[in-house]
């Protein structure tokens, strides 16, 4: 009988002593998987983001990559596909190559949305390019004879803005009240000095007409005059003042609006270093905006 008691109490603890190691290594095991899963959810948060910007050479890209740096603090890496025209840029936005575009101003965009239908928008405003009108040989307003020929972009979203800037200077007569974003060649109402509009030619290739056409008056976008090695404040026969709406945008897909990587993309550029940057590096050619335009 003591025998079988002293085989029972030995029996007894050595299934405790079972159970309790079975215990600690499920214990062992969970805080191991526990464990895992952090680790992996932290990679994950830590993970860099990568985005992809279509921008024109000058300034926009220029700008972009003085703000690389920044982003990549911010854990962004920013990588800057350059463009020569208006019009891939948000093809390439439209079907996903770009993830966002830095090239244009509202109307533009606004026009290229009524014409192929994209699901585009913007999330701010970035910077003001005035527009400029420059000739070879013409030296003043004054000078301008009858019958002297306007060369202007082929971009219908331009037209207006070029009409304003002429009717600025007296040279035109327009609607009284009109929104220069619906304004048309066909819109002038007096035309004293039967000035000539031409309105066949790419953006990009407005300067070479400059060159070549030297009695000619020549409306050519601040970025292609600076690509061409023109000052646009000291160049220009005319040029917009610092108030002009056509503000140039971070555009992305609809879809896209709330992206924090977009986002904190535009905090970057409306920042005080980036404005500075453009401040500094542009004479006022380029000319900065605050944000929520």
């Amino acid at each position: 009988m003591k025998k079988l008691l002293v085989f029972l109490s030995v029996l007894f603890v050595f299934l405790l002593t079972a159970c309790g190691t079975d215990s600690d290594n499920d214990t062992t095991e969970n805080d191991t998987a526990g464990d895992a899963e952090t680790t992996e959810d932290a990679a994950e948060e830590s993970e860099p983001v990568e985005i992809t910007i279509g921008a024109s050479s000058t300034p926009h890209s220029e700008i972009l990559q003085e703000a690389q740096p920044l982003l990549e603090e911010e854990g962004i890496t920013l990588n800057i596909e350059e463009y020569q025209d208006y019009v891939f840029p948000n093809d390439d936005l439209a079907n996903g190559d770009l993830d966002a575009n830095y090239f244009q101003h509202i109307p533009f965009l606004e026009q290229t949305i009524s014409d192929t239908g994209y699901e585009l928008d913007y999330i701010d405003g970035i910077h003001v390019e005035p527009m400029g009108v420059y000739s070879q040989g013409i030296e003043s307003v004054e000078d301008i004879p009858d019958g002297a020929e306007v060369i202007i972009s082929n971009s219908v979203a331009d037209h207006g803005r070029i009409l304003a800037l002429f009717e600025s200077e007296g040279l035109i007569t327009l609607p009284e009240g009109a929104d220069p974003e619906e304004l048309s060649l066909d819109d002038i109402e007096d035309n004293p000095k039967n000035l000539t509009f031409s309105p066949d030619v790419d953006p990009a290739f407005l300067p070479e007409q400059y060159f070549a056409e030297e009695d000619a008056l020549v409306a050519i976008n601040t970025n292609y005059a600076i690509d061409a090695d023109l000052n646009p404040l000291e160049d220009a026969l005319f040029i917009e003042g610092e108030d002009s709406p056509y503000v140039n945008v971070i555009g992305v897909r609809a879809e896209d609006m709330e992206n924090e990587a977009l986002n904190k993309l535009v905090e970057v550029l409306q920042s005080e270093e980036i404005q500075n940057f453009i401040l500094e590096n542009y004479d006022g050619a380029v000319v900065p905006v605050g944000g929520s335009n």
